[in-house]
């Protein structure tokens, strides 16, 4: 079976039980939109459930309390995503407002507390010598007063350094939950064909199949075009992105299939692939950058900027979450220069925040590109043409 109908036998096992609460996590990695479609009317008439989701349409049709682990703290808002999308988004916006101020006056306060304590220093610096001609006004008095103004204005220096730890007290943890993704980088080559990939009356069948997958299929794939694949699960989707590969000598799967048509690539196309598949990762990040022939420093830094903790480096990658394998894949995608970017399901496990940054950096560079993705919110924003296999 296909990883999406794996997950309706896990699905459909679950929820035929006799269940008074259900304990959900992410139940729609690998599903099809009719699925997505059946577990969230499923969801919007359970009553009582915990749902672990990254799947923005999910939940907003299916929730309506928000649980949210954030970097330091952990709230519960009413409401489903979206709202507590906005909520999260203006209290951001507060938060950085509010520092912004608290620097200024720190600012403010630092320099007046430099002036104070340089006047401080020059007047000290006079009660000793002077020029009897010059100064003739000095008397016996003259060094208490000198000293009792020095003191005064200390003082003042140290009450500004006093208002400075209060402000930096109060600015404090102002920033301990906001997400501020980086923009991710990617370098796309330019090739010198227009059309990259050529699909005309295609079809595909295993050897062993009764029927085929998909027949009559026609498309064409041109530079800066991105085109998602969209069907149900086992419709051969993957299986299409694998020929395709092939073809362009970016891989060898020994699929035991049959072709009839035309799926030609443009001579020395460089593909960038992510698979939906992470259970061949394996050994260490050096290890992985060794084989892929990536920088591993320059890798490294691209995890750090998909929020992965440093810590993770020293570990092997199969014990690794499922969405840290995928930041894996991601990142090493990114850093292979290629002419067309294929991705296979590449936000399964993601978590809404890299999902999001990972949006902005296709709609800023705008790659050619061929994919597989079930999130309607990613699949929206993205893609410019859907070819559907039915």
């Amino acid at each position: 079976m296909s990883p999406g109908e794996r997950t309706k036998v896990l699905l459909a096992v679950l929820f035929s039980g006799e269940n008074d609460f259900l304990l959900i996590d992410e139940p729609t990695n690998h599903l099809d939109q009719e699925s997505r479609e059946h577990v969230k009317n499923y969801l919007a008439a359970k009553k009582g459930f915990i749902l672990v989701s990254h799947d923005r349409d999910l939940l907003d049709a299916c929730i309506d309390h928000v649980l949210v682990l954030n970097r330091q703290t952990i709230e519960v808002q009413s409401g489903n995503f979206s709202s507590w999308w906005e909520n999260k988004r203006r209290k951001d916006q507060f938060a950085e407002a509010e520092n912004e101020k608290h620097l200024r006056e720190i600012g403010k306060l630092k320099q007046a507390a430099r002036r104070a304590s340089g006047w401080a220093d020059k007047n000290e610096s006079t009660k000793i010598g002077y020029d009897p001609v010059k100064q003739h006004d000095r008397g016996g008095g003259t060094r208490p007063y000198i000293g009792a103004k020095t003191k005064k204005m200390q003082s003042r220096v140290t009450q500004f350094r006093r208002r400075m730890e209060r402000e930096i007290q109060d600015k404090k943890g102002l920033l301990a939950d906001l997400e501020k993704p980086a923009d991710l980088k990617l370098v796309k080559l330019e090739h010198h064909k227009k059309t990259l990939v050529d699909v005309r009356d295609y079809q595909l069948q295993f050897e062993d199949g009764e029927k085929p997958l998909f027949t009559g299929l026609t498309f064409h794939i041109e530079q800066g075009e991105r085109v998602v694949l969209h069907g149900g699960n086992g419709c051969g989707k993957s299986t299409l992105i694998k020929m395709i590969l092939q073809k362009a000598g970016a891989g060898s799967f020994g699929l035991p299939v049959r072709e009839t048509g035309v799926c030609e690539t443009a001579s020395g196309l460089v593909i960038s692939y992510v698979d939906q598949d992470t259970s061949m990762l394996s050994g260490t990040i050096s290890e992985f950058c060794r084989m892929r022939n990536l920088e591993e420093s320059l890798f490294c830094a691209v995890l750090r900027q998909l929020d992965m903790e440093r810590v993770q480096f020293s570990k092997n990658l199969e014990d690794y979450s499922e969405g840290q394998k995928k930041k894996v894949l991601i990142a090493a995608s990114l850093l292979t220069p290629a002419h067309l970017y294929v991705w296979d399901e590449p936000l399964n496990y993601i978590d809404v925040f890299s999902r999001m940054q990972i949006e902005k950096l296709l709609l800023d560079y705008q790659p050619a590109m061929l994919f597989v993705e079930h999130d309607i919110r990613f699949r929206e924003k993205i893609a410019e043409k859907t070819i559907v296999l039915s």
